[in-house]
């Protein structure tokens, strides 16, 4: 009987340990990270020379090491979506060689994406028309130099040439740039599923690099140089109306600075897990734009409020870090009058999953 108790024991934990799978992040026919059915992650570095490991995961896990100089940690469970990671080796910060690198944190980082639950089948890619993201160079005037844009034109684009679309711009937080939305965003594949169920009507996206010297340069950027040539060189309805200005963190700033006082050129504004700082701060100007904007909306909040058709604002919860400043941001503006709506997930923080799940319920309440 003992025997028999050990050998299903053994067939338990064999049959939990084979049911681990690489994560779909890793380079190719890389076996870790790998996410274990609760969502833990076993993570293995090959270091024998080094003397301290580490994974920072939002949390840091301290690996250990056999004696054939690997290194290895199971973490707590994850939660669903992409997460930035790095390995730390002997107090040197690194992207995993074992996982492909994204643009995040003003560095590569490495990047996990944990499976989402069940019925969670909204970011991932399915059995449906697929649209496209072209990458564009146009050349700024705000830097002098050629740009990079990626631009997602839905299914059909292409054949329906008589057709006009609507367009959201979208941007990145700090330390991110255009790739942000398309790599870590499935901005596409938010879009086609969307569209694909008759939950969001065909539209443009534009995702592009808005570091561009922050306030002073944005709103030109924006204004003389995408907003044009999007409108010289894509089938696009190029009327307030079926324009929508959006972005996360840094660039849910941006989206306040430019789009308020552009309350005549942009009828829908989204603002993602941000808001003005509470405290002057000169970080993106001078420190007066937040002060500014609320004076130019007390001045115009009958204006404003008609103009918008949709002022979506949303956060990741107490734990995002811009929890405390929107909520500032919300008494001033519910203290002008200022009409939005208001999404709080609950939970999530200041992550890509977060905002993943932004753009899923904020596009289907465009240009409707």
């Amino acid at each position: 009987m003992k025997r028999y108790l050990l050998f299903l024991l053994c067939t338990v934990f064999c049959g939990a340990m084979s049911a681990q799978v690489p994560a779909e992040t890793n380079v190719s026919k890389g076996k870790y990270p790998a996410i274990l059915p609760d969502n833990r992650v076993e993570f293995h570095v090959k270091a024998p020379n080094a003397l301290k490991v580490q994974v920072d995961l939002g949390k840091q896990y301290d690996l250990t090491k056999d004696n054939d100089g690997e290194w290895s940690v199971v973490t707590e469970p994850q939660g669903s979506g992409i997460h930035y990671y790095s390995l730390i080796i002997d107090g040197v910060s690194v992207a995993d060689p074992a996982s492909e690198s994204f643009y995040g944190c003003s560095k590569m980082m490495s990047c996990i994406e944990i499976p989402y639950s069940k019925g969670e089948n909204q970011y991932e890619v399915a059995n449906v028309p697929h649209g496209d993201v072209r990458t564009k160079y146009y050349f700024s005037t705000t830097t002098n130099s050629w740009r990079k844009m990626y631009i997602y034109t839905p299914a059909g684009y292409d054949k329906k040439i008589s057709k006009k679309y609507p367009v959201l711009y979208i941007m990145h937080g700090g330390g991110e740039d255009a790739r942000g939305w398309v790599q870590q965003g499935r901005m596409d594949i938010i879009l086609d599923n969307l569209i694909a169920a008759g939950k969001a009507l065909p539209m443009l996206a534009v995702s592009f690099d808005a570091n561009v010297g922050g306030y002073a340069g944005i709103e030109k950027e924006i204004m003389k140089n995408v907003v044009p040539f999007v409108e010289s060189n894509y089938r696009v309805d190029a009327t307030p109306d079926k324009r929508a200005l959006s972005g996360l963190s840094m660039g849910g700033i941006f989206t306040l600075y430019v789009g308020i006082p552009h309350n005549d050129f942009f009828h829908y504004l989204g603002v993602f897990s941000s808001g003005w700082f509470s405290q002057k701060n000169s970080f993106f100007g001078n420190g007066d734009e937040a002060e500014a904007s609320y004076a130019y909306l007390k001045s115009n909040e009958a204006t404003f409020n008609k103009n918008m058709k949709l002022f979506w604002i949303s956060i990741g919860g107490k734990e995002d870090i811009a929890f405390n400043n929107c909520q500032i941001m919300r008494n001033k503006f519910d203290g002008i009058g200022i009409k939005y709506e208001f999404y709080d997930s609950q939970k999530g923080g200041h992550t890509w999953p977060v905002w993943r799940n932004d753009l899923y319920l904020f596009a289907p309440r465009l240009f409707k």
